[in-house]
């Protein structure tokens, strides 16, 4: 099969015993050359073919995610209508994916539910502390439909009504948001995206005191970091994290349509963190929503889901 090939497409890394026997074969066909044996020599990675194919989405695609993430949006509806003081995460986690399991679907990934200061730890999967009147509850659950993954984050408040600190840091969330939202568009960097949500996310940290000094020396410094941990987003499709390359060439690569995405921007407050005012501690917001790049800009696959802290104190108290 290898003999008389000068090309192998191959994914290397996935299956070592299997490198190792191919390895083995293309050593045969060349102990055999000097009887006219032609080995191939040159090896491509097939996965990096394999994963640029799975980065552009086609329209059976599209409605398949669409699909995965209107179930999410029922899933997380029902959360919010369950919620209650003294209701556990694990609870909240049993009415989402009940509505996974009810429309054909599968957790895409391990759910989070956290509520009060948990909401502040990005990946917790305990899912047993018990919600306290005043608390927000944080939830990271996407539906798997058909293999193809959604992922939508949002914080609501577990009576209802948002603080006036739990809103001010939810608007600012939703603010930046809207700011990596208007980057979506072909022909725009990727990172572009990234660097609207830290600066909006930067600017309001200052303005409500969080953080001091002047806008540019913050941004330089990424003093935002202690309250802002992880990137906008990434890739989407066949896994909740997909495949597929971030930066060509050295630069970040400019979106396409077809392309899927989260955009995902969080403020972490830290129950411990002495320098901030202590009406502050313990806050912790990230909004979450699956985006599709189309030819004339972007479309939100996830935009049934109340999103913005006026919409969710609608949609809680209907």
């Amino acid at each position: 099969l290898l003999e008389g090939r000068s090309r192998v497409y191959y994914h290397f890394g996935r299956d070592a015993d299997f490198d190792l026997k191919l390895i083995g074969w293309v050593n045969r066909v060349r102990e055999q050359v000097r009887h006219g044996a032609q080995p191939p020599h040159e090896f491509l990675e097939l996965g990096h073919l394999l994963h640029e194919l799975r980065l552009f989405k086609s329209k059976e695609e599209v409605k398949l995610m669409q699909h995965a993430a209107d179930i999410s949006v029922q899933a997380h509806e029902a959360a919010m209508r369950a919620a209650r003081p003294g209701i556990h995460e694990y609870e909240l986690q049993a009415d989402i994916e009940r509505v996974f399991r009810a429309n054909d679907a599968w957790p895409a990934y391990g759910s989070i539910v956290g509520a009060g200061r948990n909401a502040c730890v990005l990946h917790y999967r305990a899912n047993n502390a018990r919600a306290a009147d005043g608390d927000l509850v944080l939830i990271d659950a996407g539906a798997e439909y058909r293999g193809y993954a959604s992922d939508i984050t949002r914080t609501f408040p577990v009576n209802g009504r948002f603080s006036r600190e739990q809103r001010a840091l939810h608007d600012l969330v939703g603010a930046a948001q809207a700011a990596a939202l208007a980057q979506a568009r072909p022909g725009v960097a990727y990172e572009a995206g990234h660097a609207a949500a830290v600066e909006t996310l930067t600017e309001g940290l200052l303005r409500l005191g969080l953080l001091k000094g002047k806008l540019e020396k913050n941004l330089a410094g990424g003093q935002y970091k202690r309250f802002y941990r992880h990137k906008t987003g990434h890739w989407l499709g066949l896994d909740v994290h997909d495949v597929g390359d971030y930066r060509l060439g050295g630069e970040s690569r400019l979106l396409e349509p077809g392309m899927v995405f989260t955009i995902e921007p969080g403020l972490y407050v830290a129950a411990d963190d002495a320098t901030v005012d202590p009406k502050w501690r313990g806050i912790g917001i990230r909004t979450e929503d699956d985006v599709l790049v189309t030819a004339e800009g972007s479309r939100v696959l996830t935009d049934g889901l109340a999103r913005s802290a006026e919409e969710i104190e609608s949609f809680m108290a209907a």
